[in-house]
């Protein structure tokens, strides 16, 4: 089968299956990482320092995509991370 022009990769997924699937490879993503890390030596202070920095900077992007965008935030979405955090540190009030 022939392309047909250039593939675009920043479009937005809409397929129910392909997110969901996403979501689970993050999920296994993140259990091989952390199995990696542990399995270096395995301490109970690394098992609990690795789940306060996953806790920590999920607790992160709660702040910036629901608290910041909800409360403190603008009325258009963030085009991603980088631009909720740019607009996080530049410390503008709410838009009318």
């Amino acid at each position: 089968m022939p392309h047909k022009g250039p593939v675009n990769l920043g479009r937005d997924l809409k397929s129910p299956a392909t997110l969901r699937s996403k979501g689970w490879l993050f999920l296994l993503l993140g259990l091989v990482a952390a199995a990696l890390l542990l399995s270096d030596g395995f301490t109970w202070q690394r098992l609990v320092l690795l789940g306060i920095t996953v806790w920590a900077f999920c607790r992160f992007y709660y702040f910036l995509f629901h608290v910041l965008q909800g409360y403190a935030g603008r009325q258009r979405p963030y085009a991603g991370l980088l631009d909720a955090m740019k607009w996080a540190l530049s410390g503008k009030e709410r838009e009318p």
